[in-house]
């Protein structure tokens, strides 16, 4: 089975790039290309399995940045109704 060499998997390019470092829209933006190339097809097993894999920690980096902008905004919010 051949693989598609235009398809990266965690070993290259931004993948080497600590999940933990990125910002919102910078692991938004590879969530969305992760997701392109597993629904494209043509990756071996591994390489879907490592494209799974830093999918699902791209999401949860995602999620955690979300869950903080809730907290600040719900801080914020409190805040405001405290003053009033």
């Amino acid at each position: 089975m051949t693989t598609d060499p235009n398809i990266d998997t965690p070993h290259e390019s931004t993948a080497n790039t600590d999940v933990a470092e990125l910002n919102y829209e910078q692991a938004r933006e590879e969530l969305i290309a992760v997701v392109s190339q597993l629904e494209a097809g043509g990756a071996s097993l591994e390489q879907s399995l490592a494209l799974w894999e830093r999918g699902e920690a791209l999401a949860a980096r995602c999620e955690a940045w979300l869950d903080g902008a809730r907290k600040r905004l719900e801080a914020a919010r409190a805040h405001t109704e405290d003053e009033a």
